[in-house]
């Protein structure tokens, strides 16, 4: 949702995931276009989005939807001896906020049952990453809808060299892309507030359209 090729985008994640065996978890938006009941959960939180919603659940293919409603809301991985919890907005909660410059208290309440090494998250689009006692919690960011100072796509390596023991290290990468490409095709798309959205691609002020 809120991207310049709806259709193409969840096709190529898809045969990636078939190709490569890649693991991937359902967002909130995702949730939002295959499970929108009216319910204040399910509820874009402005016009522009709702109207970038409603495209969206207009054009997917029946298969597309299907292969959004089939993603798992977390997933768990082990490797060595790491244990590693993939959320999108918090454990919680995907639409839960893991924002930079919280209160840590803040982020240990969101994770307190939590009992993996390393929490990675995302749904903010924001970079970030707190240590509470020995859990890391690393929000990767955003590749297609960056929110941050340079408009650069976002993601995370886990270096993890040490198979039998804890110790890893990890590095955000910012990549050049050509978003006023991608914020010209978002324009014109046929839904009010497109031109707004596609804004937020070359500077992102706020968080949605207004």
């Amino acid at each position: 949702m809120a991207g310049p090729e709806p259709v193409e985008t969840i096709d190529f994640i898809n045969d990636l995931s078939k190709r490569w065996n890649m693991a991937i978890i359902q967002g909130n938006t995702d949730e939002m276009i295959v499970k929108s009941t009216g319910s204040d959960k399910y509820t874009p939180p402005n016009e522009i989005m709702a109207a970038s919603l409603k495209y969206a659940q207009e054009v997917l293919r029946p298969d597309q939807k299907e292969f959004l409603y089939e993603l798992p809301a977390q997933l768990k991985e082990t490797i060595g001896n790491l244990e590693i919890l993939f959320v999108h907005g918090s454990p919680r909660r995907n639409n839960e906020d893991i924002f930079p410059n919280m209160d840590i208290e803040k982020v240990k309440e969101m994770v307190d049952r939590v009992t993996e090494n390393i929490i990675f998250c995302g749904h903010t689009h924001m970079p970030v990453n707190y240590h509470v006692g020995k859990q890391a919690i690393i929000n990767v960011g955003s590749v297609g809808r960056p929110f941050t100072e340079l408009p650069k796509a976002c993601y995370v390596i886990l270096d993890y060299p040490d198979l039998s023991g804890k110790e890893f290290s990890f590095n955000y990468r910012f990549v050049d892309y050509d978003y006023k490409s991608a914020a010209d095709k978002l324009a014109k798309l046929p839904f009010k507030g497109a031109d707004k959205l596609a804004q937020m691609l070359i500077k992102a002020t706020s968080r949605y359209p207004e």
